[in-house]
């Protein structure tokens, strides 16, 4: 110590603390080692506090930046929501317009129908005029043929026969009556073939310009049959994706659906549309896939039925950030989502149902359940308001409460469960097939 205090002397000499009192003087002896340390730890005071005020800036500024990311997050969010939504408003009105489209292009079709029918039978008139025509004047010809021959053949037995003469002159005049009376027969028999020809060659024009018609009407039905085929499978699309991504049987919850919306009134028979005059009742190609598209439209309304009576919307509609996922944590299992906001945020139902429980639960806390169809039920956790009561049917996006943090809750948020048949399943699923639709 003493060869320590030799080498500070040079830096840090001794110094002495006088302490003054009314009866005496006292001093305390600074050695250098003494000033040393006493200057080490100031230094080191200073040090630590300069570290932690940088940490407490660090924080602050790293909190600052979290915040606005997510705010920004937030509002991507909730653009892309808006154009999804637009999108499939779109769709929807797309596939209207071509059903309408349809519906009429089907009207137009049944008139040319009408129309194509009436001209093949004024055809059949004029061919069956035309036949009756042409036999009257074979007939009339071998008539006419044979009145000449007996005209012949009479002269030549009369032609020696001096006391015949005056019969056969008036035989020979009366035929020369007839022979004018068959010409004349014969023009008019001409005029009226002619006349046929005619019909018979307008007839024939008809039938190639209503040909072009129905070749037209039956290109024109072919582009609407793709716009309205087109319009079904983009209207599919995104209700595959749903389904799909809530990892839930298409055909079980189609034919469920089938079951619970199947009623109906009257008979109902497959369209048959013809072009053609068929009279044999056999579907045409156009007939069969309009049928085959009207099984599409009908799988098209399964497919929404079923989608809104699932839980696809978001709960918690305002500003929220999510907090906990579904899964294990801290050993146990979580079986939600959890979304944190400020205390009484909305609360809505993400699918219509009835409310089965609206009221406090063990850990829960202030609890609402709603049963939906196809066996699904949610839950809305920890919740600081109840607006609703047990028995209630209640709609997609009717508020049910606000947020809070009773029960078993470390802050305020949101507790969001989806079960199916008593299953937990992961409300994640949901939300992201919900974003394809609403």
């Amino acid at each position: 110590m003493d060869k320590l205090n030799a080498r500070l002397e040079r830096v840090l000499p001794e110094k002495r603390l006088f302490l003054k009192s009314d009866d005496s003087t006292r001093f305390v002896r600074l050695r250098p080692a003494t000033q040393a340390g006493i200057l080490t730890g100031g230094a080191l005071v200073l040090g630590w506090t300069a570290v932690v005020t940088a940490f407490f800036l660090i924080g602050a500024i790293s909190s600052n930046s979290s915040r606005e990311q997510a705010a920004n997050a937030q509002a991507a969010y909730e653009a892309r929501l808006g154009a999804l939504a637009s999108e499939r408003d779109a769709r929807a009105r797309d596939a209207e317009e071509a059903l309408a489209r349809f519906y009429t292009a089907l009207d137009e079709v049944s008139k040319m129908q009408e129309e194509l029918l009436a001209s093949e039978q004024r055809t059949r008139e004029l061919e069956t005029g035309i036949e009756v025509i042409q036999r009257t004047l074979r007939r009339t010809i071998s008539e006419r043929d044979e009145a000449r021959d007996a005209v012949v053949a009479a002269l030549d037995k009369l032609e020696d026969a001096p006391e015949a003469t005056a019969r056969a002159e008036r035989l020979h005049a009366d035929a020369a009556v007839t022979a004018a009376a068959l010409a004349s027969a014969l023009d008019d028999t001409a005029k009226e073939r002619d006349s046929a020809r005619a019909l018979a060659a307008g007839a024939d024009g008809e039938i190639d310009r209503m040909e072009a018609m129905a070749a037209a009407m039956t290109a024109r039905n072919d582009r609407i049959f793709r716009r309205l085929e087109e319009a079904v499978e983009v209207s599919l699309e995104p209700l595959d994706k749903v389904f799909s991504r809530s990892g839930i049987s298409t055909d079980a919850i189609l034919e469920q659906v089938r079951r619970g919306y199947s009623g109906q009134g009257g008979p109902l028979e497959p369209i048959i549309i013809s072009t053609r005059g068929d009279p044999s009742g056999i579907p045409d190609e156009d007939t069969a896939r309009a049928n085959r598209l009207l099984d599409r439209l009908e799988e098209v309304e399964l497919y929404r039925i079923a989608a809104e009576s699932l839980p696809l919307a978001h709960p918690v509609p305002g500003p929220h950030r999510r907090t906990s996922g579904f899964g294990p944590r801290w050993g146990r299992m979580h079986s939600g989502l959890d979304f944190a906001g400020p205390r009484g945020s909305v609360i809505e139902a993400t699918a219509e149902g009835t409310v089965t429980h609206a009221g406090w639960l063990s850990g829960y806390g202030k609890l609402v359940k709603i049963r939906h169809p196809l066996g699904f039920e949610t839950r809305y956790a920890h919740l600081n308001s109840i607006d609703v009561t047990v028995g209630q049917r209640v709609s997609r996006g009717q508020r049910i409460g606000g947020m809070g943090t009773t029960g078993r809750s470390t802050g305020v948020h949101l507790h969001y469960e989806i079960r199916r048949n008593g299953k937990a399943l992961n409300p994640v699923t949901f939300l992201n097939a919900g974003a394809d639709v609403f």
